[in-house]
């Protein structure tokens, strides 16, 4: 791959990182305010769906530079996600470590509860283990990130 393009892919990957971050560091706020009442609730809910959409993003940068295409189906949420913990032969290594694509994959069901639960009131129940699941996700997607790059650096030397 021209090394123009997988520098501008490097330069997006940690433009998109910086706003994972920054989606982090808003749940983490929201979290310690508690969830004591339904507003803290559906915020702290809100921003796990933002994490998992913005990894998704990340996601979607690396698919349409190597592959080109991201299909639209009604499963391409699913699809994209056991993409991108595969490799591509001699097209790019995996992105995601087995344990980064478990634990997104349980998020990605947590993003659908959340979009698609109109008038249902979030339970904290529902909230603790994925808190806990979207804090791993990120360490384990800041190492996938350094592993990626590292090979994308091989790749242009």
């Amino acid at each position: 791959m021209e090394r123009e393009r997988l520098a501008g892919l490097t330069a997006e990957i940690k433009g998109q990182w910086r706003l994972i971050e920054k989606v982090s560091e808003r749940l983490q706020a929201r979290v310690e305010e508690g969830l004591d009442t339904p507003a803290q609730l559906d915020s702290v809910a809100y921003q796990i769906h933002n994490l998992y959409c913005s990894i998704e993003d990340l996601l979607k940068l690396i698919a349409n530079t190597f592959e080109n295409r991201i299909d639209t189906t009604g499963e391409w949420h699913r699809i994209l996600l056991l993409r991108l913990s595969q490799p591509v032969d001699g097209i790019r290594p995996a992105f995601l470590s087995d344990e980064s694509f478990d634990l997104l994959n349980q998020l990605r069901s947590f993003r659908h509860m959340f979009r698609h639960a109109y008038g249902t009131d979030i339970q904290p129940r529902q909230l603790e283990p994925n808190i806990d699941i979207a804090l791993q996700a990120l360490k384990l997607i800041s190492q996938d990130i350094r592993h990626f790059l590292e090979h994308l650096t091989e790749l242009t030397d």
